[in-house]
């Protein structure tokens, strides 16, 4: 886990490869093959198996438009990301019952994001932020730096219990292939009907930093084995979201394109799965980025908006500009 031994201000996030957010996901989600045995025994139906109960299990019914508009006025609320420039472009930030992918190549500012949304949503009692992180981008000096600049008014005492009350409601969890994400989701899932049950704090957002570092190696080869752990991760990831009126944000790099021009990896398939996708840029040597909707369930796609990254950001007092 990257950071871990990082001192932080009498409060760490919870950070763990094991995700314990509650006592229901407070094991390792222990996969029992390595990526390559995950390859052959998904080939022979077993890797399959252990996805489709969850798929199955989504039987979305039929809804009329005014039961749609009721659900989408009462239960599908909006998370600030806390850059004003997305929250303003999304009218009003990342959508509740909404998966939204953000793509852009490196140092375009998508972790960033990431991480200052969960510090935001964290703080802002809006409820838990679930964070897997795939590729060691989680780092608790960063988010403990978000919450300083948040606090600048703050007297010392007072900054360290906002610092401890965030660190408290934001759970990591590293995963580093498909198999493990879905052993994770699995978990999450039941942790989220027990949440319905018995009233416990709400997870609200569920962030994934990166989706494609754990799809890239599967897609390779002439069998669609790959394609069809690809499209399942984002049907749960969608089920997840509509079912439970979570927020799930998930990050995405780019590859060469035709004629040298970048496009989002992951390829058609995966295209039509996000509700809402973004892409990030970055002005080089300039903290100001750039963000335009590629695709969005009811706003125009081209829109754009700028956004700043403080100079005072975590990215760059630990070197990282994701």
């Amino acid at each position: 886990m990257a950071e871990s031994n990082e001192p932080q201000a009498k409060a760490t996030a919870s950070v763990s490869s094991s995700g314990n957010p509650t006592s229901s996901l407070s094991r390792v989600s222990k996969c029992p093959e390595t990526l390559e045995e995950g390859k052959r025994s998904f080939s022979d139906d077993a890797g399959f198996a252990r996805v489709q109960p969850m798929i199955e299990d989504w039987h979305q019914p039929w809804l009329n438009g005014v039961e749609l508009l009721e659900d989408s006025n009462h239960n599908k609320h909006f998370l600030p990301t806390g850059y004003e420039g997305i929250d303003v472009l999304l009218g009003g930030g990342l959508c509740e019952g909404q998966l939204t992918e953000m793509v852009g190549p490196s140092s375009s500012g998508k972790t960033q994001v990431c991480l200052y949304s969960a510090a935001l949503v964290a703080d802002k009692h809006f409820g838990v932020v679930m964070f897997v992180d795939t590729c060691n981008s989680f780092s608790p000096k960063r988010i403990a730096c978000i919450v300083d600049q948040l606090s600048s008014s703050f007297s010392g005492e007072a900054k360290e219990r906002r610092l401890k009350r965030v660190m408290s409601n934001i759970f990591c969890h590293s995963v580093f292939d498909i198999f493990a994400l879905l052993d994770v989701l699995h978990q999450l899932e039941f942790k989220l009907k027990q949440q319905v049950k018995s009233g416990d704090t709400k997870i609200c957002l569920l962030i994934i930093d990166s989706i494609s570092s754990l799809l890239t190696p599967v897609l390779g080869g002439k069998g669609s084995e790959g394609r069809l752990l690809m499209v399942s991760a984002g049907i749960i990831l969608k089920k997840l979201a509509n079912e439970y009126n979570i927020s799930v944000l998930v990050t995405n790099h780019m590859v060469g394109g035709e004629g040298g021009i970048l496009k989002p990896a992951l390829g058609e398939s995966w295209k039509s799965i996000p509700h809402v996708r973004l892409q990030l840029t970055r002005d080089q040597g300039s903290n100001i980025c750039n963000v335009s909707i590629l695709k969005h369930t009811f706003m125009a796609t081209g829109r754009t908006a700028k956004f700043v990254i403080h100079s005072r950001s975590c990215s760059v007092q630990d070197g990282r500009g994701r």
